[in-house]
């Protein structure tokens, strides 16, 4: 094959690849899109922790809607992220929501065990006490968390080296109480009751423990 010859085909080959990339390099129309939606076409996440340079609300309350806390709880969120930056509100209602659940099961079924693990001891002993009751009277609960509505920070208060945070949580519970026997005595297996709770939760800040232990439960 002559130099010439070559040089042709060499020639010949660089424009077919040319030609190639001026077709596969742009988009037809009838590409496989992408499982997930691009980053700029998903919903923007909601907004779970406070930074240092996050805007200060301008003229009247902030609007809270999509975040983790009330407006009313913001001023102590900043402060409880001033003293301890490795706080997270996003990460701490992730928690929140599980030691709800948790709890409430735990009551429910008379675990003091784990109750013990997830309560104060004020705490520990309300709940010790009601079970005790039951147990006396010969009832057991045969309830159901059917689901978490809406959950928020409301309130965060620091003292004495202390954190407390207060959660409204919003939730639908089926609530059932059986006899002895497992007879049906009070509640319903069709209607979930809505309930409304604040519980505060409390931790020593900076401490190397992460557990937040519940410290009171009300009913908002």
């Amino acid at each position: 094959m002559t130099a010439i010859s070559i040089v042709l085909l060499a020639m010949i080959a660089a424009f077919l690849g040319m030609r190639l990339y001026s077709v596969l390099g742009k988009r037809t129309g009838h590409e496989q899109e992408p499982v997930l939606p691009r980053r700029d076409d998903r919903a923007a996440p909601a907004p779970v922790r406070l930074d240092d340079e996050a805007p200060a609300p301008q003229g009247g309350a902030a609007d809270t809607s999509g975040l983790v806390y009330e407006s009313g709880a913001e001023a102590g969120l900043r402060a409880l992220l001033a003293t301890d930056r490795s706080f997270d509100a996003g990460r701490f209602m992730e928690g929140a929501e599980a030691a709800y659940r948790m709890i409430l099961e735990a009551f429910w079924a008379g675990d003091r065990d784990t109750l013990r693990d997830l309560c104060d001891q004020d705490s520990y002993d309300g709940f010790v006490e009601a079970i005790a009751a039951r147990e006396a009277r010969g009832e057991r609960l045969d309830n159901r968390l059917v689901r978490i509505d809406s959950s928020k920070i409301t309130d965060v208060e620091l003292a004495g080296g202390e954190a407390r945070i207060t959660v409204r949580y919003r939730a639908d519970i089926s609530a059932i109480t059986r006899d002895g026997e497992g007879n049906m005595i009070a509640g319903s297996m069709i209607d979930a009751r809505e309930t409304n709770d604040l519980w505060t939760f409390r931790r020593a800040i900076g401490s190397n423990d992460p557990n937040w232990l519940l410290d009171e439960a009300d009913v908002a």
